[in-house]
């Protein structure tokens, strides 16, 4: 299944609308632009917030994206796939964010990860409890706090096919779109995605349905 086109309509449908639309707003339509909006807005947001894990910033990041491929909607006139086009623009924004907030936060002083009785806790054990305690959820908000900064330290490509790859479930053509590169290529990105990432969460990875669950098992 095609995880970017939602609708019932198939792909070279929805391209050649998707053309018609941009042809009518490059002609001074603006409510044509509307469509575009619309029809791929729904899947840049769930795009933007596996990215960031954050709502706030997941809408901000739509609505900063199609702003941006609206300004430069002339340069996609060659383009065949407007869905593919903003959903890059979007990808590479929320990295953007991401460093951002890295940089933010390496300023402020980290909370210690020991527990009361001064012994290391794993925030990935928690992970698969179906009933959480307060505790539990801290230490699995402290997993993904160690998750984003492991895939912000990836680069624009990585971070990029990781996530569609792995969390969105993008084919590997998909993803060599919007990475305007090879199937190939986008492999070899996927692969190298997943090996620093479980490199960088070994510590906090201690078995194999852990890293399941974090998208990062071989």
């Amino acid at each position: 299944m095609n995880r970017m086109q939602p609708s019932v309509e198939s792909p070279q449908a929805i391209a050649d609308s998707d053309a018609l639309a941009v042809e009518r707003t490059l002609a001074g339509e603006r409510d044509a632009f509307r469509v575009l909006v619309e029809r791929h807005s729904q899947n840049v947001f769930r795009l933007a917030y596996r990215m960031t894990g954050n709502q706030h910033d997941a809408e901000e990041i739509v609505q900063e994206a199609f702003l941006r491929a609206y300004q430069k909607l002339g340069q996609f006139a060659a383009r065949a796939n407007f869905g593919t086009w903003v959903y890059r623009i979007a990808a590479n924004y929320a990295i953007d964010r991401l460093r951002q907030r890295q940089k933010e936060e390496s300023r402020r002083e980290q909370p210690s990860a020991e527990s009361k009785d001064g012994m290391q806790d794993d925030p990935m054990s928690r992970v698969a409890d179906e009933a959480p305690t307060p505790e539990r959820l801290t230490q699995s908000m402290e997993l993904r706090k160690q998750m984003e900064q492991a895939l912000a330290a990836l680069s624009h490509a990585e971070r990029t096919a990781f996530v569609m790859r792995h969390w969105e479930g993008c084919g590997i053509e998909e993803i060599a779109a919007v990475l305007e590169s090879n199937s190939s290529a986008a492999k070899n990105t996927v692969f190298r995605a997943v090996q620093k990432l479980r490199q960088a969460l070994q510590p906090l990875v201690g078995t194999r349905a852990q890293a399941r669950a974090m998208g990062t098992e071989p």
